[in-house]
C-alpha cells in the first residue's frame, strides 16, 4: 500500500501486470493496436525462469532510488530472503522473489521497468528510424517495429541488456516475426511469410474479417486449450462418483470461469470447441461410472436439458 503509489508514478502506461485498474484484456486490446499501426516485424520476448532470477542486489539498487525509509528497506529484505517450504523442508534462495509473496508481483514490476521499459524508451526509442512499441504483461512482452533493420539491431542488443541484470534471454522461445497486414502495399509474400506468436494464452494470426477484410485475429493457443483440458479431465476421472447434478454443476462453474477469461471478441469458435470437447469427457467418464451398462446418448441430451452445462458466450468486447 506504501510501495505501490510511488512507483506507479514511474511505470508506463504500457506496462499492464499486476497494476490496479489494469488486466490482461486491456493488453490484448492494447497490443492489437499497436501492431495495426506499426504494420512490420515483431520481436516475442521470453525471459528464462525471471522470478527465479531476480538478482536481490541489483534490485536493492533500484528500489532504492525512490524508497530510502529504513523501515521499508529492512521490510522489503526480509520478504526477499523469506524460504520456501518444500515437502516439510525450508530452502532459501540467493536470486529470485519469494513464491505466492504479496511483495512479488510488485518487484517483478520494479525490477523489469528498469531492466527493459526505461531502456526501451530512454535509450532504443530515440535511435530507432521506424515506429516501434512495447506491450508488457509482468514478464510477458512484445515489441514491434515498422523497420526490419530495427528489429534485427534489436534482437543483437536485447540479450546482452537482460545479462547486465542476472537475465537470462531465452533463445528459442524468443523469435522476430513478420506479421505484416497481407493487404497493405509494403507486405511481400515471396520474401517472408507471415508467422503467428502467443502472447497472454492466446495465439495471434492474420485472418479475414466477416466483411472478407484483412484483420488481426486471436485464438485460445494450442497449449492453454490442452492443459485446461486436461484439469477437466483429471476432474471428472476423480469425481465421477458424485451425482450427476453436482458433477455438472462443478464443470459449469469451470467452464464459466473459462469463459470470463477466454471469451472475448473473436475467439468464440474456440470457446465452443472447448465446451464440446468438455461435453465429450462428461460422456466418457458417466459410461464409466459403471462397467456392465453404459449412457446412451439419447438419454445423455435428455440429461443436459434437466442439468445444462454453461453453453459458450463472449464475455469481453475488446474490439
Amino acid at each position: 500500500m506504501l510501495i505501490e503509489p510511488i512507483f506507479e508514478e514511474d511505470f508506463y502506461d504500457f506496462s499492464y501486470g499486476f497494476r490496479p485498474g489494469r488486466c490482461q484484456h486491456q493488453a490484448l486490446k492494447k497490443l492489437r493496436e499497436c501492431i495495426w499501426n506499426t504494420n512490420g516485424w515483431l520481436i516475442d520476448l521470453d525471459i528464462r525462469k525471471y522470478f527465479d532470477s531476480i538478482n536481490h542486489a541489483k534490485l536493492r539498487e533500484i528500489y532504492k532510488q525512490r524508497v530510502n525509509d529504513g523501515v521499508i528497506t529492512r521490510l522489503l529484505g526480509k520478504w526477499l530472503k523469506a524460504g520456501i517450504m518444500e515437502e516439510g523442508k525450508l530452502f532459501y534462495s540467493e536470486a529470485g522473489t519469494p513464491q505466492g509473496g504479496v511483495i512479488s508481483p510488485l518487484i517483478s514490476n520494479i525490477y523489469l521497468h528498469e531492466v527493459l521499459d526505461k531502456w526501451y524508451v530512454e535509450t532504443l526509442k530515440p535511435r530507432l528510424k521506424g515506429k516501434s512499441f512495447l506491450v508488457r504483461f509482468a514478464d510477458d512482452a512484445v515489441m514491434g517495429f515498422s523497420n526490419k533493420n530495427d528489429a534485427l539491431r534489436v534482437m543483437k542488443v536485447l540479450g546482452k541488456r537482460l545479462e547486465k541484470f542476472s537475465l537470462t534471454l531465452h533463445t528459442d522461445k524468443t523469435k522476430l516475426v513478420k506479421f505484416q497486414n497481407p493487404s497493405s502495399s509494403k507486405f511481400n509474400m515471396d520474401r517472408d511469410k507471415n508467422g503467428t506468436f502467443d502472447f497472454l494464452g492466446f495465439t495471434f494470426f492474420w485472418g479475414k474479417s466477416r466483411k472478407k477484410k484483412m484483420v488481426i485475429r486471436w485464438k485460445t493457443s494450442k497449449k492453454k486449450f490442452a492443459n485446461s483440458l486436461q484439469k477437466i479431465k483429471s476432474y471428472c476421472k476423480k469425481h465421477r462418483h458424485k451425482k450427476v447434478r453436482d458433477l455438472i454443476s462443478d464443470l459449469s462453474r469451470k467452464l464459466k470461469g473459462y469463459y470470463g477469461y477466454y471469451g472475448i471478441t473473436m475467439n468464440y469458435r474456440s470457446i465452443q470447441n472447448f465446451y464440446d470437447e468438455v461435453k465429450s469427457l462428461l460422456y466418457k467418464w458417466l459410461n464409466r461410472r459403471n462397467r456392465n451398462k453404459g449412457i446412451e446418448s439419447e438419454k445423455f441430451n435428455r440429461l443436459l436439458i434437466f442439468y445444462p452445462l454453461a453453453k459458450p458466450r463472449i464475455v469481453h468486447s475488446v474490439i
